[in-house]
């Protein structure tokens, strides 16, 4: 008789914790005799996956066991690399699916685009390697694929991950925390020069549609920051970091800014073509409001871009525990057979939720109770009640 055959991917961008939850997967499929098929580079695996070519196999298939897992854990990234490949809208064919006949993608609005769905080829690869069910880790984009491959009838668990931390049905995704740790780390080893040499400093973090990055940095570490769910009004972030650098000691400030982050008047530049889920690069906000404080003020100012040094080496304790538990949890369902359901923590508990839904988009701040409006820092009060990240599902 045939043993059960799992399948697991990591897609989107990379964050510690990831091996973790890899690790713990093919350790417990050890223990119940259940093979454990890695996918590499994300949905491009069964997207660009040729079974006739054994070059092809080995760039895309990675059988997973306790010898070569043993140790990945201890170091960040994902030994399963990513990509950001979405199947439902790909614009270019892999050379060997080029003469098939795939539909063209349909947009929101149910307009043909010039883009093909290849989900049937994504079926066809899980069945011809035998993958019974399927454990997806990402973010929105990611999962949002996972959704439809639910809907169509891939059995599939969902694992959130990404250091913005803006998945619905969760308070939680892996490589949140030690993005936070990582960013406190660096603002509170530069104070030393921005107040040294007497200027503002202003540091950028990811965060394209959701300030949960930024906020959270500034509150760990006491300073400003400006976020995507709120524009400030740009002559009174000014003065306020001007008020605050002159009634410093050592006449210096410091704000944080997410990448997505605007003020009255200005919005973010993009550039670049857009990725495979309709994504530009943004251009540095903290480049822009450098200038724009210089220009005002004659202020000098240093700027950091902290976005990638976040998300690189290795998790912390927190991404560790909940990659590991989010990795457990994803196994028992899928042991119990469920599908289209997500670990996560909801009210400070793990739980089972479903997928979200793809057309929800990024989840935000609740800038009411998160936000201070007029002195644009985090709030600080209230926390009563509060589950451990101090946001509840939304």
């Amino acid at each position: 008789m045939a043993k059960k055959r799992i399948g697991i991917l990591t897609g989107g961008g990379d964050v510690p914790g990831l091996n973790s939850v890899i690790k713990t997967v093919t350790y417990r499929s050890s223990e119940n005799d259940i093979e454990v098929i890695g996918l590499r580079r994300g949905w491009e695996a069964l997207t660009h996956l040729n079974l006739e070519d054994s070059n092809s196999r080995r760039r895309y298939i990675m059988p997973l066991d306790r010898e070569n897992t043993r140790t990945i854990d201890r170091r960040g990234g994902t030994v399963l690399h990513s990509s950001r490949t979405n199947p439902a809208k790909m614009a270019k064919l892999p050379d060997h699916l080029v003469d098939k006949d795939f539909p063209l993608s349909v947009s929101n609005k149910g307009i043909a685009t010039n883009t093909w769905d290849v989900s049937k080829q994504v079926l066809a690869n899980l069945s011809a390697l035998g993958i019974e069910h399927l454990i997806a880790i990402g973010g929105d984009d990611t999962l949002g694929y996972a959704a439809k491959l639910n809907e169509i009838g891939v059995k599939i668990i969902a694992i959130p991950k990404t250091m913005d931390n803006d998945v619905h049905n969760t308070e939680y995704c892996i490589g949140f925390s030690t993005a936070i740790t990582r960013a406190s780390d660096a603002i509170q080893r530069q104070r030393t020069t921005v107040a040294s040499h007497e200027r503002i400093g202003i540091f950028r973090v990811f965060g394209r549609d959701a300030g949960f990055t930024a906020l959270y940095t500034a509150y760990t570490t006491s300073i400003r920051c400006v976020v995507p769910e709120y524009k400030v009004n740009l002559d009174k972030l000014t003065r306020l970091l001007i008020e605050e650098k002159r009634a410093n000691p050592s006449n210096y400030a410091l704000v944080v800014l997410s990448e997505g982050a605007e003020w009255e008047g200005y919005q973010v530049r993009e550039y670049g073509d857009p990725d495979a889920y309709g994504h530009r690069k943004k251009a540095s906000v903290a480049e822009s409001l450098a200038d724009e404080i210089k220009r005002r003020t004659g202020e000098e100012t240093m700027t950091s871009d902290l976005t990638y040094d976040l998300r690189s080496g290795d998790p912390d304790f927190v991404d560790k525990l909940v990659g590991l538990t989010f990795g457990n949890m994803a196994y028992d369902a899928m042991l119990e057979g469920q599908t289209g359901v997500m670990s996560a923590l909801v009210k400070g508990c793990y739980e089972l939720v479903p997928i979200p839904d793809p057309k929800l988009g990024p989840r935000k701040l609740d800038v009411a109770t998160m936000y201070n409006t007029e002195r644009y820092r985090p709030m600080y009060a209230n926390k009563r009640g509060l589950p451990v990240f101090l946001q509840r599902v939304s």
